[in-house]
């Protein structure tokens, strides 16, 4: 039996708790400084041919004010032109959601200048994620080409590898976009954008959500995601409160081998 005076003191340790837990999820973790995080990752058929590949991923920017403001975008192009990729990969969520936890937004043009500075032998290549196309998908798109960064909605490119061999990159339109007067939730069309693949070569694909690496086949060789923040909010010592994929902690962050297909998910620039 609880009685009044336990159940007072479990509200008030609940609100105790959670009080801290909102101040370090809004206001705490999204002021962390940025963290390079490297891995070395091989991609079934790159062979000795292709050279070795420096791809630079950046995820979830979320412009916006307070958290992510144009300095803050300029201060991770800076970041990540200094580690001389040879590709540099967009994967989705340019634009913030949450309105709650922010003060103003910042205009598209202006978080799609300050990404077009990135700089990469190979090309700076992007994907749409789900609060881009909330915000409205096509703008963002015309936005970021128009500043110079072509976006891939479930489209394939060959591309040159840094030692002359060819590879491919594609890239997935979002699972979780809606479109007005559509009722099907979702963009992607994997089997369409494959079917764009004309050859053998090594093949990398982008998509914003990682739960497309369920059915992802062997022939993609490695999938790079971002869109789970690694979870949110994640607690010192208390690990990822919430993740945003169907799967749960499954594709949460890192590098994930599952059969022959191999995914990397990104913590995001955003907060986690």
């Amino acid at each position: 039996m609880i009685t009044r005076r336990t159940f007072l003191k479990l509200v008030g340790g609940t609100a105790f708790s959670v009080v801290p837990m909102t101040t370090y999820a809004a206001w705490i973790e999204p002021r962390h400084r940025l963290v390079t995080t490297r891995y070395e990752i091989g991609v079934p058929g790159w062979g000795a041919a292709h050279g070795a590949m420096r791809i630079a991923v950046v995820a979830d920017v979320h412009a916006c004010e307070p958290w992510m403001p144009v300095s803050r975008i300029d201060e991770i192009v800076a970041t990540t032109n200094a580690l001389s990729p040879d590709l540099t990969l967009l994967l989705g969520d340019y634009v913030a959601g949450m309105r709650r936890f922010k003060t103003g937004d910042v205009p598209m043009w202006d978080w799609a200048t300050a990404l077009a500075k990135l700089e990469a032998p190979l090309g700076v290549h992007a994907v749409l994620g789900n609060h881009d196309w909330y915000s409205g998908g096509e703008l963002c798109r015309f936005v970021l080409e128009e500043a110079g960064v072509p976006v891939m909605e479930n489209d394939a490119r060959r591309l040159t590898a840094p030692g002359g061999a060819p590879f491919w990159l594609a890239g997935l339109a979002d699972q979780l976009a809606r479109e007005p007067g559509r009722r099907r939730r979702g963009l992607d069309d994997l089997p369409g954008t494959l079917a764009k693949v004309t050859d053998d070569a090594p093949l990398i694909l982008m998509a914003h959500e990682p739960d497309i690496f369920a059915e992802m086949p062997d022939r993609v060789g490695l999938t790079l995601c971002g869109h789970t923040h690694g979870g949110q909010v994640n607690l010192p010592f208390i690990g990822e409160l919430v993740v945003p994929s169907r799967f749960g902690h499954r594709y949460a962050y890192g590098h994930i081998v599952e059969d022959a297909g191999s995914c990397w998910c990104r913590a995001g620039s955003a907060a986690r």
